[in-house]
């Protein structure tokens, strides 16, 4: 039986329109981390007995130095917790400005303008505080660290492939470079490409890194990175999360579209750079809006049951004390 839960958030968040925006999110302890994709912080919500509360917000300039400096949005799209740190990723995709106005000379200036803003271009790696469960610049001999500028970042990193390298130049709700989730097994790092879907196969990137020797808090990618490439039915990869040693895969559209959505398994990530869809089981479908309640965060709860959050909720998602509610899904 599928519940909703309320994740309630305080004044300045929704002042950021934070609980609207959701992206990401991973289940820590009994909270939640949960970002959104208009700001460049990360938030921490407590379970109370009845919802999540409590938030606690942190900003991403505290711990290491963002390319567009603290206010520029960082379009967060990806959580992942490992060995006492938490990672996050921006989308490291271009936007076109949205149509606003029902003047075609503006609407045709408006569809034609591609904006570039650095701080989407970021891989971020936070040590937590095994005290108080927060974020820190270093301790216990752990640095915060970024993996961002030009040659670093992930969208250069792929600039020579010879199936990515095309659309770095698209943006990534036209089928552009787009980076939607981010989930680690071991010391490896998948990224989940909401776009491109190349002839109806989605793309995982798999990479590793490392702190740079000359900078404690920077990173560079340690090897050669992989591609691999999933028949997910036309459908990009819109979050990423471990459940166990297997990965689940939130597949959606692409585009500017309202669905499908579905959580599809992903069985032993990265022993096959081609995998089929008779390959990957399928979980369940997701509901979703027209225009709204398009599903954007997976996380595995400790009873095994799936939490997915939702950027741009229905008005039937938000409640009057400031929160919104997700889905808990049994599979």
């Amino acid at each position: 039986m599928n519940q909703q839960v309320e994740l309630r958030f305080d004044h300045l968040a929704r002042q950021a329109r934070t609980h609207t925006n959701l992206s990401a999110l991973r289940r820590e302890g009994d909270g939640l981390w949960v970002a959104g994709d208009e700001t460049a912080t990360v938030e921490y919500l407590t379970w109370n007995g009845e919802r999540y509360d409590h938030q606690r917000s942190f900003r991403l300039a505290d711990y290491v130095d963002l390319p567009a400096g603290p206010d520029e949005e960082a379009d967060i799209e990806g959580l992942a917790r490992s060995g006492g740190y938490l990672w996050l990723v921006g989308s490291h995709s271009l936007k076109r400005k949205r149509v606003k106005s029902p003047d075609p000379n503006k609407a045709r200036r408006r569809l034609s303008t591609v904006l570039r803003e650095e701080n989407r271009f970021i891989l971020v790696r936070l040590p937590l505080d095994p005290a108080t469960n927060a974020p820190a610049r270093t301790v216990d001999g752990r640095t915060a660290a970024i993996l961002s500028g030009p040659g670093r970042n992930v969208a250069d990193l792929v600039a020579e492939d010879p199936h990515l390298a095309p659309f770095l130049a698209l943006p990534g709700k036209d089928n552009g470079f787009d980076l939607e989730g981010i989930a680690m097994v071991g010391d490896r790092i998948f990224l989940g490409l909401r776009g491109p879907v190349l002839r109806g196969w989605a793309v995982v990137l798999e990479i590793t890194t490392e702190t740079d020797p000359r900078d404690p808090h920077r990173l560079r990618v340690a090897a050669p990175y992989q591609t691999n490439f999933l028949d997910l039915d036309g459908l990009g990869v819109r979050d990423l999360c471990p459940d166990g040693e297997d990965l689940l895969l939130l597949a959606g559209p692409t585009m500017h579209l309202d669905g499908p959505v579905r959580v599809v398994r992903w069985r032993a990530p990265g022993s096959r750079s081609v995998v089929p869809a008779v390959e990957l089981e399928p979980v369940t479908d997701l509901p979703f809006g027209a225009g709204c309640d398009h599903p954007e965060g997976l996380a595995v709860l400790e009873d095994g049951r799936l939490m997915v959050v939702y950027d741009s909720p229905g008005p039937h998602r938000l409640t009057p004390e400031g929160g919104v509610y997700a889905d808990v899904i049994t599979i």
